[in-house]
């Protein structure tokens, strides 16, 4: 086997024989934990904020301190959660009873494109928390103002990739069966009952998941990270992709972890997103704290 390492431009030398790959990132001598680096850039990219390298246990004390916030937050935190529940059931009642029966599932899986943006308040009120500053519903309801355009920047990006989705979902059903969703009915049919419903499955969900990894790794720390910086939106993106990069293991178990629980949540007809959304909004929140370093600012 050849071995070789990458030089400081990310081409490899083939003059060494060493089992080594290196990639170019600036990292700092403050490790975050005993087994972890802190990443300051990328690529000859500087980034916002330092990125942690954080260990496999911390998507459950994540979850901990989640759970935390939103029995400090009662009933502050509760009544976002109760919103989102409400607007999801209509929805999912909407397309169940109108002609859209078909599309339910590539929109139920949209959801998880703007599950980050869904979680601004829950960002907002673990930051209050954190400070020890006073929990209004008004003020955290408007806690987005000052970060509008970089907000709709990114809720844009991720409703592109929802709309792609939904549309190469589309394309994947009429290319496996040669028809275009006509009904409730045909789709189980299609999907269920014939030759073609396990390979139009795996190539779906393969799909779908490259498309839900983008998402996940471009939003994971941007939008926790917009709502506590100024910076611009480009920034929180590279920062959040390199956390992601760094962290690829944990961020796996993460997003299972949120798949999860948002699909629990949608499966007790949306009641249980009242609880759901707030522990994985709080948890991200959490998350964000540990993946970027922020104890200085």
């Amino acid at each position: 086997m050849i071995h070789h390492r990458l030089t400081n431009r990310g081409f490899p030398d083939w003059k060494r024989g060493e089992s080594i790959m290196r990639w170019d990132m600036a990292r700092s001598n403050a490790p975050r934990d005993p087994e972890g680096m802190r990443y300051t850039s990328i690529i000859g990219i500087d980034l916002e904020l330092p990125v942690n390298q954080v260990n496999v246990e911390q998507p459950w004390r994540w979850l901990l301190k989640g759970w935390q916030d939103f029995s400090r937050a009662g009933s502050v935190s509760l009544v976002f959660g109760i919103g989102i529940a409400l607007i999801s059931a209509l929805l999912v009642f909407g397309f169940w009873q109108s002609d859209f029966r078909p599309y339910a599932f590539p929109l139920a899986a949209g959801f998880f494109f703007m599950a980050p943006l869904l979680g601004v308040a829950f960002y907002e009120i673990s930051r209050r928390l954190e400070k020890g500053l006073p929990l209004n519903v008004v003020d955290i309801a408007l806690s987005w103002r000052p970060h509008a355009g970089q907000l709709f920047t990114m809720g844009l990006i991720m409703m592109f990739l929802h709309l792609a989705w939904e549309r190469l979902a589309m394309l994947i059903y009429a290319g496996f069966f040669n028809i275009e969703l006509a009904s409730w009915e045909h789709f189980v049919g299609a999907v269920l009952f014939s030759t073609d419903g396990i390979p139009f499955l795996l190539v779906g969900t393969a799909t779908g998941g490259v498309l839900a990894i983008t998402a996940f790794a471009i939003g994971v720390v941007a939008f926790p990270m917009l709502m506590e910086r100024d910076c611009g939106t480009l920034r929180a993106i590279t920062t959040s992709i390199c956390a992601t990069f760094v962290n690829w293991r944990v961020l796996i178990g993460w997003g299972a972890l949120i798949v999860l629980f948002t699909v629990a949540g949608i499966a007790t007809f949306c009641i249980g997103l009242a609880v759901t959304m707030p522990l994985i909004g709080h948890a991200s929140w959490h998350a964000y704290r540990d993946l970027v370093e922020t104890k200085n600012d």
